[in-house]
């Protein structure tokens, strides 16, 4: 089983009005200003999903902040994986400063998705404010079965590229510490915080229920990325994340047979670790 726990689909109506919510949203703006940054919908997904062999994708929108960009995103991911059954899961997405957040996580759980992200702190970075707000979401999936939210993480060092974050290792440490119960699954290997689980005391716990995904990884990291992930003792918790559209899965292939890990390895990170976090046959 191959599973891409790291996609982005659209509905037709913000594909064709970009420009205007680049104008509505600053964040957006960010990284779909330009028109290489394709947008696509969940038919272009299964396409790909079927050209690469993908077996099931978990797909989301935007962290938009306008209300109704929030329901019509959450709404046209709902209907998409109502549409392909077995072949999609959704997660709710917003802005957590809406104040509806909370009601909206569970409308959509009410509806049938199994979880929050991808949620991201672009302008601001993972501060005391934003766990405050995340609070009534992680308590929300934990009384849903412990279901998995995923958080936008990248790495504090490095080039600069759209969407990078001002988030710091000791926010993404933060969060861990504050949340030690939930599933969290950080986004672009966490921004490298799954190498401190080598460390001889405390991270280890701390770090115990971080899940993280492999999103953008062949701009970011060499191919020994996963080894490091298997010295450092995470890798039953790294999930295959494409970014889709960004990259497709065939670039995350290549990265995998270039890392000298064993075939049962691989196999972990293609889909049997997704397997068991979203509860998956």
């Amino acid at each position: 089983m191959i599973v891409d726990c790291h996609t982005h689909i659209f509905p037709e109506t913000i594909c064709s009005q970009r420009n205007e919510c680049c104008s509505r949203e600053p964040a957006f703006k960010l990284l779909y200003e330009s028109p290489k940054s394709r947008l696509v919908g969940a038919g272009d997904l299964i396409h790909t999903m079927d050209d690469q062999g993908v077996d099931v994708s978990v797909v989301f929108g935007f962290p938009w902040k306008s209300p109704d960009l929030v329901r019509l995103n959450n709404d046209y991911i709902i209907e998409s994986v109502m549409e392909y059954p077995g072949r999609l899961k959704g997660l709710a997405c917003f802005d957590l400063s809406w104040e509806g957040a909370a009601g909206e996580t569970e409308r959509c759980m009410d509806a049938g998705l199994s979880g929050v992200g991808e949620l991201a702190f672009y302008l601001s970075g993972i501060d005391e404010l934003a766990l405050d707000r995340l609070e009534p979401i992680m308590e929300i999936c934990m009384a849903r079965g412990n279901m998995p939210v995923m958080i936008h993480t990248n790495e504090p060092v490095g080039h600069y590229y759209p969407g990078k974050t001002p988030v710091t290792l000791e926010q993404i440490y933060a969060l861990a510490g504050r949340f030690p119960e939930n599933n969290i699954v950080l986004a672009h290997w966490g921004g490298g915080i799954l190498f401190y689980n080598l460390m001889k005391r405390e991270t280890k716990e701390v770090l115990k229920n971080i899940w993280f995904d492999t999103a953008a990884s062949p701009f970011l990291y060499d191919p020994a990325v996963y080894r490091v992930a298997h010295a450092a003792g995470v890798l039953p918790r790294v999930l295959l994340g494409s970014d889709y559209p960004l990259l497709k899965p065939s670039r995350y292939f290549k990265d995998l047979d270039a890392s000298g890990l064993p075939e049962t390895e691989k196999q972990q990170v293609l889909g049997n670790n997704a397997a068991t976090l979203l509860g998956l046959e």
